[in-house]
């Protein structure tokens, strides 16, 4: 090789060398690709947000008449049947009044037989009282007199009352409706006796306006503290699966309902039924309306149920101490926090939470936030580290090769 030769080669090596760092330098530098993200996540977004309490009740009448029959007797007439509209005081049905009939004669006879021993009592007091006038009796045989009439009289009105009593029974035998409405429920038939002996039995039941029902319902003692009179309620029935029905609370009850531990208490709803497509007995699942958020923030409910794994909270932990260093109260907190909970105050501690966000490296990322209204799908969030598009974490994706 030339000596020209070498010096064209120490220049062309050395460009050679230069374009070889400066590839090696911007590999270096280039950007690397963002790990896989290895949570489930949701956007933050604005909206609408309603709070419910949910509920499962009974529609009933609104006034429920049980009409009985105070007497025993066998039915001779029927004259209601099922879904029949009733007036007050139309009959019902009739006992047969044989009995009662020949007890109304055997109490007039005893009456009869009351009011003659009366004259006799009062004749012979009058008698006795001339007597001793003229001194052919005692006066204890007056005061004896005296008593006699008294017996009678007290007799006489003894049997009055039996008479009175006789003839109740017959008015009783003739069942007739309390109030105007209709017959939903007979247990009575033609024929059949009726035994009052120690129960009042139960042969109809009237309702007393079928436009108007209510819905007697068991909510649990967690939602009880949302309700107030008048608020506003929607439900629907097996019945009507498409149509959804307006109500309106009118009665928290106060006594509460016990059933394994569990406390509920009832609560009475006002329903409108003008064409009486609800019916007696039909089961409503009822949602009742406690609070309303227009265009909020919020996020999904599920992100205030997430945790990380006891691996990457450990690691979390380490990272807040080490950001804290020579700050003894920070660590002190980062440590109080391990519970996933941030307690301010007795009356706000219930509305703190913290929920993990991605971060710019698809990383978890802790946010202390305060929440306002919930349902099943959103929360509202009232105060934090977030804002419209980050992504709160749901939940951990599942590792592959591995069961959920």
């Amino acid at each position: 090789m030339t000596i020209l030769t070498q010096k064209r080669a120490v220049p062309a090596l050395g460009l050679v060398l230069a374009g070889v760092a400066l590839a090696a330098w911007l590999y270096s530098k280039k950007e690397q690709p963002l790990p896989a993200s290895t949570y489930r996540t949701v956007a933050v977004d604005s909206g609408n947000l309603t709070q419910t309490v949910t509920a499962t009740g009974t529609i009933n009448p609104v006034a429920l008449i049980n009409v009985g029959s105070q007497v025993s007797g066998t039915v001779i007439e029927l004259k209601a049947d099922f879904n029949d509209h009733v007036k007050k005081g139309q009959v019902l049905l009739k006992l047969d009044p044989t009995i009662f009939n020949a007890q109304i004669r055997q109490v007039e006879a005893s009456v009869a037989s009351a009011e003659a021993s009366l004259r006799l009592a009062q004749a012979n007091f009058e008698r006795n009282a001339r007597l001793v006038g003229q001194n052919y009796v005692s006066a204890l045989t007056l005061d004896q007199s005296r008593r006699e009439l008294d017996v009678a009289a007290a007799n006489v009105k003894l049997a009055e009352a039996q008479l009175a009593r006789a003839q109740a029974d017959l008015n009783n035998s003739v069942i007739r409706a309390p109030i105007d409405g209709v017959v939903i429920k007979r247990t009575i038939d033609l024929g059949q006796t009726v035994a009052a002996s120690f129960t009042t039995p139960n042969l109809f039941q009237i309702a007393r306006d079928l436009t108007k029902m209510q819905i007697d319902t068991s909510v649990s003692e967690a939602d009880v503290g949302a309700l107030k009179d008048g608020q506003a309620a929607r439900f629907v029935v097996d019945a009507y699966p498409d149509r959804e029905f307006d109500a309106s609370m009118r009665q928290f009850r106060l006594a509460p309902n016990v059933v394994a531990n569990v406390v509920t208490y009832n609560v009475v709803l006002d329903v409108e039924n003008k064409q009486e497509l609800l019916k007696p007995g039909m089961t409503a699942q009822v949602r009742l309306v406690v609070g309303n958020r227009e265009n909020v923030l919020r996020i999904p409910t599920a992100a205030l149920r997430f945790r990380l794994s006891d691996e990457d909270a450990g690691k979390e932990l380490k990272k807040q101490q080490a950001a804290s260093a020579g700050k003894p109260e920070q660590v002190a907190s980062a440590a109080a926090d391990e519970d996933d909970l941030s307690f301010h105050g007795k009356n706000e501690a219930a509305r703190q939470f913290k929920i993990y966000k991605l971060d710019a490296r698809n990383q978890a990322v802790p946010v202390d936030i305060k929440i306002g209204l919930s349902n099943f799908r959103f929360t509202e969030v009232v105060s934090g580290d977030l804002k419209t598009g980050d992504k709160v974490i749901t939940r951990a994706l599942v590792a592959q090769g591995k069961p959920e």
